[in-house]
């Protein structure tokens, strides 16, 4: 697997995202899980198919982008917003970025290791380990690259996270993720109950870290990516159980920026999985 996704690493970034919107339609055709769950999310959101009916292609091109992203040579980035993360770097607080599942999530850790590990240290993101051993080589090699770190969604990895935090840099995770039975709480998502981490907002309380909001516009045409950061709208809660709502809220809003790029086909609604 890693021989293939290092061959695929060298297409061009139109050809793979040409490529990749295709396999996202072929997907939603093949599976009536996949085009109910879907609609139902979108729904849940106030969107009709037609509305956000390019997230399938973006589904698709999220795939297709990857090998390029860990093995290829670099892409065209955008920043917009930097003032706010160039403040909390030099507080020199730690920061906790946070991402929904949209757009491309991988370039935002790709591009702030780059920009700012020189200066603040690396950046340390929270992951879920593949449990396909092939699978897992391919990750962990793509992912070994100068200032970039990662934290298994284990004990050793929020601490790990915590000691980074603390040391003052930055650490970076999904806080959309359905984590495992005890390590979330219900809360509201688009009006909706869903088994929401706690992670993040512990990770920034209990350390005194800046969260902020960031996610990577995917440009046309193959052009590259946008990384777009903004503070939050309020100052985090002090009470975990309102400051996780709060971060539901937050991804909320981000996700309605644009909602032709985020993931309508993730089970943000499932029962969490017993560990």
């Amino acid at each position: 697997m890693l021989t293939l996704f290092r061959l695929v690493s060298a297409w061009p970034l139109a050809l793979l995202h040409a490529v990749g919107a295709a396999l996202g339609w072929l997907s939603w055709l093949l599976s009536p899980t996949y085009r109910r769950r879907f609609a139902q999310n979108a729904g849940l959101a106030g969107y009709d198919f037609g509305q956000v009916r390019a997230a399938v292609g973006h589904a698709g091109r999220m795939v297709a982008e990857t090998p390029r992203l860990w093995f290829g040579p670099p892409v065209p980035m955008q920043w917009a917003g930097t003032e706010a993360v160039d403040a909390a770097y030099a507080a020199r607080r730690g920061i906790v970025f946070l991402t929904p599942h949209m757009g491309c999530f991988e370039i935002t850790a790709q591009g702030l290791a780059e920009r700012y590990h020189a200066e603040y240290g690396p950046i340390t993101v929270l992951y879920r380990p593949a449990r396909q051993p092939a699978l897992s080589e391919v990750i962990e090699t793509a992912r070994r690259r100068e200032g970039l770190e990662t934290a298994p969604t284990t004990l050793a990895g929020v601490r790990q996270m915590i000691k980074a935090l603390r040391a003052g840099r930055a650490v970076g995770l999904l806080p959309d993720q359905v984590p495992p039975d005890g390590m979330g709480q219900w809360a509201s998502f688009f009006g909706q109950p869903a088994y929401t981490m706690t992670l993040a907002a512990k990770l920034a309380l209990q350390t005194g870290a800046t969260p902020l909001l960031v996610w990577g516009e995917r440009l046309p045409r193959g052009q590259g990516f946008r990384l777009r950061f903004q503070p939050l709208a309020e100052p985090l809660a002090d009470d975990l159980e309102t400051a996780v709502e709060q971060i539901n809220h937050e991804m909320e809003g981000l996700i309605r920026q644009c909602p032709q790029q985020y993931l309508w086909g993730y089970g943000r609604y499932k029962q969490p999985r017993k560990l």
